[in-house]
């Protein structure tokens, strides 16, 4: 028996501590795929299995672990959440209105959410919007909301007189 058959309990052990602490950081379930793998490797050296066959029965419960069990649980974890986006997800589609003049640099506008931002149109664009207009969100970049013009429909131009 060698040294590296005969101390692979060892690298294990401490692969498994260090996946399951990873693993209550992220909470992803990834790193306890992995630390369930490396078990599977110290039982297949502890069985009396060479040092390269405990890696392959590691690396492949790795892998069938993270593509078959991993996706069950996050399904089973996220069930009831909340489908609703939030923080800066939840601004972008949001409708607005132009309060300052708003070309590809600088300019202000309301949301429908009763913020003000500063806002500026996507990169390319060569028209500046006028107070008045309304505009949507279509990505945030930092403190500033990239709008674009909101096309009125048939219905807004026969009511406004």
């Amino acid at each position: 028996m060698d040294v590296v058959s005969s101390w692979a309990w060892v690298v294990w052990i401490a692969l498994i501590l260090i996946f399951a602490v990873i693993e209550m950081l992220s909470l992803d379930f990834t790193f306890l795929m992995l630390a369930v793998g490396s078990i599977g490797g110290l039982v297949s050296g502890l069985l009396g299995a060479p040092w390269w066959v405990q890696i392959i029965v590691a690396a492949v419960l790795c892998v069938a672990l993270l593509f078959l069990v991993r996706p069950a649980l996050q399904r089973r974890l996220h069930r009831g959440a909340d489908p609703a986006r939030s923080n800066v997800e939840a601004l972008v589609g949001l409708p607005g209105v132009v309060l300052t003049v708003v070309d590809d640099h600088h300019g202000q506008a309301k949301l429908q959410n009763g913020d003000t931002w500063t806002a500026r149109l996507p990169a390319g664009s060569t028209v500046a919007l006028v107070e008045g207009a309304r505009v949507q969100v279509t990505a945030i970049e930092g403190a500033t909301a990239v709008v674009e013009l909101v096309p009125l429909d048939r219905t807004e131009r026969t009511a406004t007189p």
